[in-house]
């Protein structure tokens, strides 16, 4: 297998896009990639795309071709792949395009992430992602999503593993680095208050526990690593990308305060890059509830079981602190359009470890990681990356 090589990143701006189609935001963000790595889009032979559900937000299906024909792909008929995993779903593309890289199956990849959610009202989205839970057992039976993650920042709370005021917390932490962020969708610090007092969701989570809903595009470029400083001086490796599933339904498992799969799938990960938490200087975690933000922080093993929100309150999870984590804004305060996010968080660690973000820069960022989420920890992905 070839060793893997980020070349080039590009995004657009998250939020609640109205001028932008969502084949404007496809392309905006490739053509930012491919020119941050110095490709023409002659040398690509190979592209993913993550999206989670076009056919429901803007009725288009065959995402894959569409991307391919707007990027000026199709004319050379370079291959492209819609890839699916709800909220994984632009982690999953990343990985499926690392292991087209690492096989030999392609050298430039390009791979992209999107999604347009505002086109739909509010109903016709939040249906759309309780898609993302079991159908049969949990949607049909009046369960949301965020009643869903609202049971399981209960159950923490009740055993003692977070209080409700560090749980909120997390949003706290990730709102002061979307401040720093340009292409955040909220770009604006708060406090505990503001997040315990805004209306409830589901109680105990509240409107600024949850992430918002948001346009927008990510993209990155990858190549065989031999051949990745022909393009740029500072190329960022892909260490190891690992890969684990638990039960659709949440009330299938044994316990509910923590994800199985993220514990899987960290496990393999830290094992394939031969590196260890203590090595990580700055991650991504999926934070669509500030309540998976707690439990990314444990089963990723920076912090004990139960230690994981003091941490976040006492500034360890800030830059500076023993992780900086979500130095985007996260999912909470950067935003979530549900297939770019899992490339968004590659595009910031990449960044972070090129030196390249600005005033919320990591020092001496070796090593970080993303880890991204389909539904309720159902389906796991962890990505590792070192700076060269």
């Amino acid at each position: 297998m070839r060793e893997v090589a980020i070349i080039g990143v590009g995004m657009t701006k998250f939020g609640e896009l109205w001028g932008a189609s969502f084949r404007d935001l496809g392309i905006e963000a490739g053509m930012k990639a491919m020119n941050d790595a110095n490709l023409t889009g002659s040398e690509v032979d190979g592209m993913f795309v993550g999206n989670m559900s076009s056919g429901r937000f803007i009725n288009q299906h065959h995402v894959g071709a569409l991307i391919a024909d707007y990027a000026g792909m199709a004319s050379r008929n370079v291959p492209a792949t819609r890839v699916e995993a709800a909220g994984a779903s632009g982690a999953m593309a990343f990985r499926q395009g690392v292991m087209a890289v690492a096989s030999g199956m392609h050298d430039i990849v390009v791979v992209g992430g999107a999604e347009k959610m505002t086109d739909v009202n509010d109903d016709a989205t939040n249906s759309i992602l309780d898609s993302a839970t079991d159908q049969q057992w949990e949607a049909s039976m009046g369960v949301t999503f965020a009643s869903l993650n609202a049971m399981i920042a209960r159950r923490c709370i009740h055993d003692g593993i977070a209080t409700r005021e560090q749980i909120a917390s997390v949003a706290v932490n990730s709102h002061a680095h979307g401040a720093l962020n340009p292409n955040a969708q909220f770009r604006k610090a708060i406090n505990l208050d503001t997040v315990l007092r805004s209306s409830v969701v589901a109680d105990p989570l509240t409107v600024f526990d949850c992430a918002p809903i948001s346009d927008g595009a990510a993209a990155v470029v990858l190549c065989p690593a031999e051949m990745a400083k022909k393009y740029t001086d500072k190329p960022v490796k892909v260490v190891a990308s690992a890969q684990a599933s638990d039960t659709l339904a949440l009330f299938q498992r044994n316990d509910i305060t923590t994800f199985a799969a993220t514990v899987a799938a960290a496990k393999r990960a830290y094992s394939i890059a031969k590196i260890g938490p203590k090595d990580i200087a700055v991650a991504e975690v999926h934070d669509h509830f500030t309540i998976e933000g707690i439990l990314a922080l444990q089963d990723l093993g920076f912090f004990e079981r139960g230690e994981a929100g003091k941490a976040v309150m006492d500034g360890q999870a800030a830059v500076g602190g023993k992780v900086a984590v979500n130095t985007s804004g996260g999912l909470k305060a950067c935003g979530h359009p549900i297939g770019a996010t899992g490339v968004a968080q590659v595009v910031e660690i990449t960044k972070q470890l090129r030196g390249d973000a600005d005033k919320r820069q990591v020092p001496n960022a070796r090593y970080g990681l993303t880890q991204s989420v389909g539904g309720t920890g159902s389906a796991v992905i962890v990505n590792i990356m070192e700076a060269v």
